[in-house]
Order: C-alpha cells, then structure tokens, then sequence
C-alpha cells in the first residue's frame, strides 16, 4: 500500500526524498485540488551548482512530473548575503558581478531537468533580487521585521550551532532566516507558491517562512525537506578529494562526471539509482541485489542514467565507451579530458610533477611527487617511478600524452 495518495509525495517517499513535512495532510489534499506550486531557492555563490544540489533538483523535477509547476529561486539578492546554516564561518561576500556572473552559470542546469514553457506546469526561473533590492529598510523592519522573535530565532539549530561553538555570527548573515522567509511570503502574492522544498538543513528557515506568511497574509504554506544525503562512509555528498562535482560541463567534463557514479561505494548504489534515475524500482531492486564483479555493471548503469539526466543521453553513453576503451582496451581514448599545456612550458621538457598539478590529478607538486613514490603515475600506461621525469616529444602518441593518477583517473595533455 502506498503511504500516500498523491503521485508526487508517494514518488518522493519510495525514492527517499522525505525527511520532513510541516503538513502532509494539507498537502494532499492541495495536490488533489489542481496544480500546486512549489519553490527551491539556490543562492549564486559558484558558477556552477554541484551534486550536492542534485537531490533537490530532482525534487523540483519530480514535482513538474506529476503534473504541478516549480519555481527556482535564483538568490540573486540573499547571496549579497550568504546563508549561515550550518557553518562554521561567514561565506565570503560576492561583488555585483561575480553574482551575476555566478547566475548564468546555474541557469544553464536547469534546463536539463525541467520544462520551462507557457504552461500551467510550465516551471518558472526568477531571481529574489527583483523584490528584495525594492525593499525599504524602515518599512521592512516595520512591516516584516516585527513577526520575528529574536528568542525563537537563536534557538534554531544552525544558529545555536555557531553561537555554541562561540563563533562569529554577524548581523548581516542573522538576517538572511528573515530574507529567506520573506522570499515564500511573496512568492505565495505573486504566484500562489504554497510550498517550499529544500535540504533539512533548511528547516528553520522554511518553518520561519511558514510562520510569516501566517502572520502577513493569512496564508497556509507548507514545507518539505529531504534528508542531507551522504556516502555510506560518511562523505559529503558532490564532493570529492580533487574538489566539486560541477554540473556545468565547462567545470567538469561528462567524462568526469560519469566517473564520479561508476566510482560510488557499493552500499550506495541503489540509494543512488532511486534518487538520480528514472529506473523503475523493479529494475532499482534487481540491479542492487547483484554482487561482486556484477554489481560494477549496475554502477555502470547509475553513471549512465545520471550522466545522461545532466548532460544528454549521447555525452553518457559517449562516455561510458571511452571508459570501456580506457579501461577494457587500454587504448588511448580521443574522449579522455584533455588539457592543453602552453607550448613554453615545453622549451626544457615538461616536468611530470608540474604537469600533474596543470592536469589537476594533483593538488599540489608535493601532493604529486608523493603520488609517483607510491607508484600511482602512468605515462601512457606504463608506471613512472622517477618523480624528476619530464614530458616530450618522445612520449606524444597521436598527438597527445596519456597521463593517470590512480587507475581511474586519466587526462590527455597537450600542447597549446
């Protein structure tokens, strides 16, 4: 028996999207009614959101899917901000341009996931800075300012977290619950969004955004949260030791990204199937339930499906052939990462450390020189044990050099 009615929530629940309702009941009921609209906030403070977005991505995605309208959020005004949920130390302040620069990088995500059309379905993208920047700050303390309660507001987790810790919160980043919440009582007055989603982490901005439109409008707004997602050894999930796990192509090559879900730990596989694939969950059960050698297969398929979801089917399946090539042929695949090295670089030979580090399969030169001493370098597949090797004309094959850190971990290099 489903736990509930509606297709969109019994979607969520089977694919482990829920970790929090403020009002199921209610919520049923509005998505029994006609179209719900729903809302997820993403505040511009990279060029590219990462895979730790995606689960609420997919949420949005799942509502449009069962035939209601989402709404993205870009922060364009709450990011002048940054929100203080959960850290340690206040986010660096953006400038206007690195914003805006920032934005239209995250907008080239979602048209991957969501349909936006003139439609009753048809999702909406807007950016909080067309109502905060308006805002008179008098009128705003007057008008909205006074339904906050500044005890209830330090007993929220991600505050009490800092102030325990006694670390710095400022002003400024206390202000960003209010924004937040103001942000769900207008988007209720311009669009009639009754819902907001979001990571649990998010909770107490969402319950506060609940309680203003209450108090301001008399509204009925209600939130969902997902769990925070994280591998099974404890990572967070969208990064990884060599950084983010870019949505945006131009950050991080399909190839990468199909090798980021081929690499996931065992445990995690059919988590994953369910949260990031259409699969259906007959093929969800079977494809976890295989073991050893076989369970690389199903890891396969989960790098193909997300793969595929982020950057078009033909970018998945392309790269999962030049992995079978990579890996199964041990051939020089032309789809590899490439990185073009400056031709000066090579007047002397290029320093195999130095071309580690331009080839970001090493932090640093150290970082690099540890990683030969351990035997975890191959020039075009042979093992290099000498740190002080340097790149040539002799190693160019078809006009490049194969050059891996680790066995999965593989970059053309070449000269610019």
């Amino acid at each position: 028996m489903p736990s509930y009615k509606s297709d969109f929530l019994n979607h969520l629940d089977e694919r482990g999207f829920i970790a929090q309702c403020s009002d199921a009941d209610a919520l049923e009921e509005n998505l029994s009614k006609g179209v719900v609209t729903g809302y997820i906030g993403f505040d511009c403070t990279a060029p590219s959101l990462h895979a730790g977005s995606l689960v609420q991505i997919m949420m949005l995605r799942a509502l449009q899917k069962a035939g209601h309208r989402p709404i993205v959020v870009i922060g364009g005004g709450t990011t002048r901000i940054g929100d203080p949920s959960f850290r340690d130390s206040a986010r660096p302040l953006l400038d206007d341009d690195a914003i805006a620069k920032n934005k239209e990088g995250i907008r080239k995500v979602f048209s991957k996931f969501l349909s936006f059309d003139d439609g009753p379905t048809g999702a909406l993208m807007v950016d909080n800075r067309e109502w905060l920047d308006g805002l008179d700050y008098v009128d705003f303390l007057r008008d909205v300012g006074r339904h906050f309660s500044v005890n209830r507001m330090l007993s929220f987790e991600s505050v009490k977290a800092r102030l325990e810790r006694e670390q710095n919160l400022s002003f400024l980043e206390f202000n960003y619950m209010i924004i937040q919440a103001y942000d769900f009582a207008e988007l209720y007055r311009r669009y009639d969004c009754t819902l907001q989603m979001g990571g649990s982490d998010q909770w107490g901005n969402i319950v506060n955004g609940i309680d203003l439109g209450r108090r301001m409008d008399d509204s009925a707004l209600i939130g969902l949260t997902s769990p925070l997602l994280t591998t099974s050894s404890g990572t967070k999930m969208g990064k990884t030791a060599d950084g983010a796990v870019w949505l945006n192509e131009d950050m991080l090559p399909a190839y990468d990204y199909w090798q980021y879900w081929r690499n996931c730990e065992d445990a995690d596989v059919g988590k994953l199937l369910r949260l990031f694939t259409d699969l259906s969950l007959d093929e969800i059960g079977r494809l976890e339930k295989l073991e050893g050698a076989e369970l690389n297969d199903a890891k396969k398929v989960l790098a193909t499906e997300a793969t595929a979801m982020a950057h078009g089917r033909a970018a998945a399946e392309s790269a999962e052939e030049t992995a079978r090539k990579t890996f199964e042929e041990g051939s020089v695949a032309s789809d590899l990462p490439t990185v073009a090295i400056a031709a000066d670089m090579w007047a002397d030979g290029l320093g195999l450390l130095t071309a580690l580090v331009e080839a970001k399969l090493s932090a640093s030169t150290s970082e690099a020189r540890r990683l030969v001493h351990g035997g975890g370098v191959r020039i075009n597949d042979d093992q290099v044990s000498d740190w002080r090797r340097s790149l040539g004309e002799d190693d160019i094959r078809d006009g490049a050099i194969k050059l891996s850190a680790g066995k999965k971990r593989h970059v053309l290099i070449k000269k610019a």
